[in-house]
């Protein structure tokens, strides 16, 4: 791993050295958090594109498959279309343009965007500005009802536990930091219930 921490990493070095090794998912957690945070990495000027950005047909044959299946389901009056981790809104945008074509589905949808990025929020905002959306932290704060959602490369980022067998033992794997080498490093701990 060895990396050497920059602002805003500085502050997960910070709370090693506080509280002691973090899992992988903590790290992960923390880590997305300052990156998203702190720039916007979408786009040919960030650190990666993804397809709807590079074309608007990815997100209309979403919506149209979403319009197919709201008339499989008999045509709900409220339907939520839950974007998970939406970006920059172009993906949920490049949908709404396609349910266009079904005014009553268009009529029965509204919007809500899972994203904790208070930044990528107000960009969302201002693509989504013809909508109606409700932002979320969680997906379990989406209200109840019917829902579809969707998400664009979305649980390849989330924090994962990872555990490792080591000499017929669970190790749950954790990122430590080296003060000497001002680095962070894998390390493994023992789960708490020993199996």
């Amino acid at each position: 791993m060895q990396e050497k921490p920059k602002q805003p990493y500085s502050a997960i070095a910070g709370l090693i050295r506080q509280k002691g090794p973090i899992t992988v998912a903590e790290y992960m957690d923390l880590a997305l958090n300052a990156y998203y945070g702190s720039k916007n990495p979408f786009g040919a000027a960030g650190d990666f594109i993804t397809a709807p950005e590079i074309s608007q047909m990815f997100g209309e044959m979403i919506g149209v498959w979403l319009a197919d299946l709201w008339l499989q389901t008999g045509r709900p009056r409220q339907v939520k279309l839950v974007e998970l981790g939406p970006g920059r809104g172009t993906l949920a945008k490049d949908v709404m343009r396609a349910i266009s074509a079904w005014p009553e589905f268009k009529s029965a949808v509204t919007l809500h965007l899972v994203e904790t990025s208070g930044r990528l929020r107000d960009i969302q905002a201002a693509a989504l500005q013809n909508h109606r959306v409700e932002w979320h932290d969680r997906l379990d704060q989406v209200p109840e009802g019917m829902c579809f959602i969707i998400a664009n490369e979305f649980f390849d980022a989330l924090p994962i536990h990872q555990f490792e067998m080591t000499n017929g033992e669970w190790k749950e794997r954790c990122v430590g930091y080296d003060e000497e080498k001002d680095a962070f490093y894998f390390m493994t701990s023992t789960m708490p219930n020993g199996k």
